[in-house]
């Protein structure tokens, strides 16, 4: 099999060395793809952009290519696999209408109600006005979403009034025409990624990333600064009511709504010290980071699992197999990211790292003349499996300072819940 995965960063690169370990995968191309995936044997990428539809299907044509995982939101949101359904390519990843889950928060919010699944209350709003006479009848802490794509960085957690305010300013401002302002829930975060053909769903191993750019999870939100799995926070019983209360409701409303969704549906909940449970947020995607943290300890192929899902023939396929243990990714990103940075900055030491046995995924870089610099915010995720999350943290962290590249900037406490 011949596999396009579109997409440049962390995320698509640990799909692409996840599919590469099958043995019923000939080749992989990434579009456009990052210094990591062009240097993978039977790898190739191709310099076009993900929202590039037409050029795409024609890069599909040429290379004879049997099967799309798309990576991003923003080209499913665009419509993508609408795109390409219409030609009869197999596709990994929802619809238009289905991604919509993740593109639209007041249409998710809208989703969860109507499956009747537990989240946080909330409204959404038009204006900045009357969103601001809300949070005064609320009062803070209080949580303001973007009603869009933000690249995992349109929520802002106000712990004051004030703080809530200049946030609605913030997005409105910022290109926003919609805001939904939710209640603040108090607990532990995990994201539980599910995998459906429209009808049946697998559940992937629950992880935990770290959003916040400062040590302590203090700062701005980013795009994920590291991640662990599998987070003990999501026990057994907690993972069965996710399943039964929250994601087979979602799936079945879904249904009935008309949307044939197989891809990821992606939830972000929060567990309180009761041990209930509420769905914060969906994604329509992988998380990144927690892809790179999660398909390391992933022993079923993924190509195999991605494509009975693509083919909705999800119900007969087996059990997911899991290696023991745990696993962190440490993301290490530019120097002022997540706002602005520098790029073409050289890397060195990612050898050294390796040979250590950690997994390099790449992220924000470029391959040029035998170098790779840097290219992006968040540059690479160094991965580390352990049979204890104690040995997996020993083993990033040392892989991690064999890494250098100018202004660079990683967290050391990632996994901090672990000793809490």
């Amino acid at each position: 099999m011949k596999i396009l995965v579109v997409g440049n960063g962390g995320r698509e690169h640990a799909i692409a060395w996840k599919l590469l370990q099958s043995v019923n995968v000939e080749k992989v191309f990434c579009a456009p793809g990052n210094g990591g995936t062009a240097l993978m044997a039977k790898c190739e990428n191709i310099a076009i952009n993900g929202e590039d539809f037409e050029n795409i299907s024609d890069i599909i044509t040429k290379n004879q290519i049997d099967f799309v995982i798309v990576g991003p939101e923003l080209p499913l949101s665009k419509g993508i696999t609408d795109y390409l359904n219409t030609r009869n390519i197999p596709v990994f990843g929802p619809t238009k209408e289905g991604a919509q889950i993740e593109a639209s928060k007041s249409w998710a919010k809208d989703l969860m109600l109507e499956a009747g699944v537990p989240t946080a209350q909330g409204e959404t709003f038009t204006d900045a006005l009357s969103a601001k006479i809300y949070i005064d009848l609320q009062g803070a802490p209080i949580v303001i979403k973007a009603d869009g794509l933000a690249a995992g960085k349109g929520v802002i957690v106000a712990q004051t009034i004030e703080e809530a305010k200049a946030g609605i300013d913030e997005l409105f401002n910022g290109g926003f025409d919609r805001v939904v302002v939710e209640e603040f829930l108090l607990g532990e975060e995990v994201s539980v990624l599910a995998l459906t053909d429209g009808i049946d769903l697998r559940l992937l191993l629950p992880a935990q990333d770290h959003k916040r750019i400062g040590e302590g999870d203090t700062g701005n939100n980013t795009g994920g600064m590291g991640a662990y799995c599998p987070a003990p926070v999501a026990t057994p019983e907690i993972l069965e009511k996710i399943k039964t209360q929250i994601l087979q409701p979602t799936v079945e409303t879904l249904r009935k709504r008309g949307i044939d969704y197989r891809g990821v549906l992606y939830a972000g909940l929060m567990i309180s010290p009761q041990g209930d449970v509420k769905i914060l947020e969906y994604n329509c995607r992988f998380g990144d980071p927690e892809t790179q943290a999660i398909l390391p300890l992933l022993e079923t192929p993924l190509d195999q699992l991605l494509w009975a899902c693509a083919q909705q023939k999800l119900t007969d396929f087996p059990p997911l197999q899991w290696l023991k243990g745990g696993s962190v990714c440490v993301v290490m990103a530019a120097g002022g990211y997540p706002a602005s940075y520098d790029k073409g900055k050289v890397i060195t030491g990612l050898e050294k790292a390796q040979d250590l046995g950690a997994i390099v995924f790449h992220a924000g870089t470029i391959l040029d003349n035998q170098n790779i610099y840097t290219n992006g915010g968040r540059v690479l995720g160094i991965t580390a499996i352990g049979d204890t999350f104690d040995q997996a943290l020993n083993e990033v962290y040392q892989a991690v300072n064999c890494v250098n590249f100018d202004d660079m900037y990683y967290r050391r406490d990632i996994a901090w819940r672990l000793n809490s």
